[in-house]
């Protein structure tokens, strides 16, 4: 792809796909960080796509990051496999470039986060993953800065 014809990259949505729920972060190029947007319910990791496109016409990213689940070796799981089904999927629907990024301890790194904000019981209070998709999303813009 011609780096003159494509279309610059300012904000961006990062998604930390799981199977009964999706976490959902926003980021910006300019200043390479990101912040937790939402968490959407998922059946068997399929979420509701209704919500996700009307995600993308609120927030309109030029381009979608999804959190790549590697084994600790590098491996692909059976998880990872489903999360690049999902970004083929959000490809194939929304016409957006996805990018997809390791993840490996992003869920880990989010709960040391929330311990460190006080938060000590079950993370069904505060759940994780957007916080996850934040991290995730970071760390893709810190791979490719612009």
């Amino acid at each position: 792809m011609s780096t003159a014809t494509a279309k610059p990259l300012r904000l961006l949505l990062g998604f930390d796909y799981g199977t009964k729920q999706i976490g959902v972060a926003v980021g910006q190029v300019i200043t390479g960080q990101a912040r937790e947007l939402c968490i959407l319910k998922a059946q068997n990791g399929v979420p509701d796509w209704q919500k996700v496109e009307a995600l993308l016409k609120e927030w309109q990213p030029d381009a979608i990051v999804v959190g790549l689940p590697l084994n600790m070796d590098g491996t692909k799981s059976e998880m990872s496999e489903r999360a690049e089904k999902f970004a083929r999927r959000l490809n194939g629907r929304f016409n957006l470039p996805v990018h997809t990024h390791d993840e490996r301890l992003t869920t880990y790194e989010a709960k040391g986060q929330r311990l460190q904000q006080g938060q000590n019981s079950g993370y069904r209070e505060r759940p994780v993953d957007a916080l996850a998709a934040a991290l995730l999303l970071e760390g893709w813009l810190n791979d490719h800065p612009h």
